[in-house]
């Protein structure tokens, strides 16, 4: 005859199987076990039983299977939580606080057109590295005049850029001061939206410029000589910093 341990430990595995404890579970172990000296325990058996039911709720889908009298269960766990927030962009490196703009990265600027002033933002690739200048109360992140600096390796990618200028027949060959550049309207919509007077300054055999007009900005002039002209006396003002 099975102790009242045995009847428990079985009665407990088939009530676990459901997930749930009966109310007169205790009651039928000491039916069965025909003890009565253990009916004072029943309180505490109760307890035990509930503590062991309870966690296999909380693991997830389970299924029950008897094969020769002894009871399986599996469960199933719950799948892990997807984290479904897009990844956020990350800020592009700067040059940081460049005070009036007048110097950044390995260059000096010397002349700038009446009202600019730096736009308080710039971008920085190490070889690389640009910033602008716009009028007050205009959006930040704009720009009116943009100088991006090429140097050492980024070099070759930016003769490329001119070699593909001359393939095409686009801009033509100048010179400001004693120095070769190469002046083009870059990105002309096929709509005819206006594109973007750009003046490339060689200053050195692994350092070159690219000094930019927006649209906008270059609307201001009276005609495309207008741009050109203020272009080259930025293009004139630029001089390596060391």
């Amino acid at each position: 005859m099975p102790t009242l341990e045995e009847e428990l430990l079985r009665l407990m595995t088939e009530e676990t199987a459901r997930l749930h404890a009966a109310p007169d579970l205790v009651e039928r172990v000491v039916r069965g076990s025909r003890r009565r000296r253990v009916r004072g325990r029943i309180a505490a058996l109760s307890a035990s039983v509930a503590v062991v039911a309870a966690p296999v709720a909380y693991l997830g889908a389970s299924t029950t299977t008897a094969t020769g009298g002894q009871v399986t269960i599996s469960v199933t766990p719950e799948p892990p939580a997807i984290d479904d927030t897009p990844p956020q962009p990350s800020e592009p490196p700067s040059l940081g606080d460049l005070g009036d703009g007048m110097k950044f990265g390995h260059v000096k600027v010397g002349y700038l057109p009446e009202r600019l002033k730096w736009s308080g933002w710039s971008v920085d690739f190490g070889d690389k590295y640009t910033t602008a200048y716009f009028y007050e109360g205009d959006d930040p992140g704009s720009y009116r005049v943009q100088i991006y600096m090429y140097e050492e390796g980024a070099v070759q990618e930016l003769g490329d850029r001119i070699a593909a200028y001359r393939d095409e027949g686009d801009g033509e060959e100048v010179t400001v001061g004693d120095r070769g550049g190469y002046l083009v309207v870059q990105n002309v919509g096929e709509d005819g939206m206006a594109g973007t007077p750009t003046l490339f300054l060689r200053m050195g055999d692994k350092q070159w410029a690219e000094i930019m007009f927006s649209p906008t900005y270059a609307k201001e002039f009276r005609d495309a000589e207008g741009v050109s002209a203020e272009l080259k006396k930025i293009a004139e003002g630029l001089t390596p910093n060391p």
